[in-house]
């Protein structure tokens, strides 16, 4: 008798999961579990995951600010696309905790598996969590893609920003994280499946880094703009190239975007473009637009604190960075000027203004 109760109550959970899955569409059921999700199931995990459209999600972070010990990082939005059990993740965020939260979500609250893992650009606060991922691809389960010149300079920066990182954000926070770069080199017109999910890797661009990578999600309207969409927090051109970042957003802007996922996660209206990629692209237009004029006005980049953008002084970042980027776009724009000899107006956007 106990040993048939016991195979009953174990029935009777088995239901129960099911059930809770059946009464889910957006999650696949118990029969499509793989023997590679490992998660223990019954521990809680509380992360806020939002509904971007239909199969992809996403898991903000609690505000838009700079990395501090109180968001340990977290200053980036981590998305997936989840379908019949298999997942692609973007930007898998800053820690190997932050990434072993994230690989429990999948198991448990998805009951999937990533199959890929995209890193979008370079930075700390968005790759360093594939380290929880390295035994899955190491096993050949998974593959985390990036292009070339993202991957390159992971190599060449990573370990400066992780010790960076560590630094700012304590030990504790994060604690295992070790580098795992890209093993897939991801070039435009490729294509990523998860499920009966595709999205379509667009041209990588020189705009905030070296080697910006989005991914679009034409069913849906999905853009995954990596850092070339910012939200309340100052866009940052530590490796970018001004005119450029610009060109790509108007590129961008052809799309029929109806949610942007960036640095920043902003939803468009009817016939009009989600709010962030029209902000961002007015702060490097106002950016360019001040350099010109300053440097028309006789101003030497020395007087780049006195070359306001007005627009962007309540944002996140703006007096830590602003006067960088100033001399950033002063270095770049410099020829620009000395050939033309008078203020050239920015890049001319390639999309209606009243799609803004």
């Amino acid at each position: 008798m106990i040993r048939r109760s016991g195979r009953l109550q174990t029935l009777l959970l088995v239901c129960a999961v099911v059930a809770g899955c059946a009464s889910r569409p957006d999650q696949p059921t118990a029969g499509e579990l793989t023997p590679t999700l490992s998660a223990d199931c019954a521990l809680v995990d509380d992360i806020p995951w939002q509904a971007v459209a239909p199969s992809v999600w996403v898991w903000l972070p609690p505000g838009e600010a700079d990395v501090d010990t109180s968001n340990q990082g977290h200053v980036v939005p981590t998305a997936v696309v989840v379908d019949q059990g298999e997942a692609i993740v973007i930007d898998p965020g800053p820690s190997h905790r932050h990434g072993q939260r994230l690989r429990h979500a999948l198991a448990c609250r998805f009951g999937a598996r990533p199959t890929w893992i995209v890193n979008t650009h370079a930075h700390a606060e968005n790759v360093l969590a594939n380290s929880a991922f390295a035994d899955l691809q190491q096993a050949g389960h998974l593959r985390i893609g990036a292009s070339m010149p993202t991957r390159e300079a992971m190599r060449a920066r990573c370990p400066d920003c992780l010790v960076s990182l560590t630094r700012r954000v304590g030990t504790q926070a994060m604690q295992d994280t070790h580098i795992v770069l890209p093993d897939v080199t991801l070039t435009e017109g490729m294509h990523l499946r998860a499920g009966r999910r595709d999205l379509q890797v667009l041209k990588i661009r020189h705009g905030h880094t070296e080697g910006d990578l989005q991914l679009w999600d034409a069913d849906h309207g999905v853009l995954f703009a990596g850092g070339l969409v910012y939200g309340q927090r100052l866009p940052e051109l530590a490796q970018g190239r001004l005119d450029e970042w610009l060109a790509a957003l108007d590129g961008l802007s052809r799309l029929p975007v109806r949610e942007v996922i960036g640095l920043t996660w902003s939803r468009g209206g009817p016939g009009h473009l989600p709010p962030a990629m029209a902000s961002t692209r007015d702060y490097l237009s106002g950016l360019r637009t001040a350099v010109l004029r300053a440097m028309d006005e006789g101003l030497l980049v020395q007087d780049a604190e006195t070359v306001p953008v007005p627009m962007a002084r309540t944002w996140a970042g703006y007096a830590q960075r602003h006067g960088f980027n100033v001399l950033r776009a002063w270095r770049e724009l410099e020829p620009v000027w000395m050939e033309q000899g008078s203020v050239p107006a920015p890049p001319a956007p390639s999309v209606d203004q009243s799609r803004r």
